[in-house]
């Protein structure tokens, strides 16, 4: 094998465990979005509690993630997290939604 073809290689790997990093919605919730989620504070819907998820639910992931994006009552933009990408916030919600069902 040749060093370009290990370099390849190589580097495809780092970008496929990126990748797989950045889509671990558990990870960036317990990170980042549980602060308030898990508490319920300023009137953040608890992980887990049906009834609060229940209408963003049945509003769809494109409406849940105008609100993650641009903030909705108490929750700023992106809930704060600056240094998260999209991946990691549409991850994260839905790793919420998956919990709440």
């Amino acid at each position: 094998m040749t060093k370009l073809s290990i370099a390849v290689i190589t580097g495809l790997m780092m970008t496929l465990g990126a990748t797989a990093q950045a889509a671990d919605g558990k990870a960036t919730y317990d990170a980042k979005c549980a602060s308030c989620h898990a508490t319920g504070a300023a009137g953040a819907p608890k992980l887990g509690d049906k009834e609060a998820w229940a209408a963003r639910i049945a509003a769809g992931n494109d409406a849940m993630m105008a609100s993650v994006m641009n903030g909705k009552n108490a929750m700023p933009p992106k809930g704060a997290c600056a240094d998260c990408s999209d991946d990691d916030l549409k991850a994260s919600m839905e790793y919420m939604v998956s919990e709440s069902k």
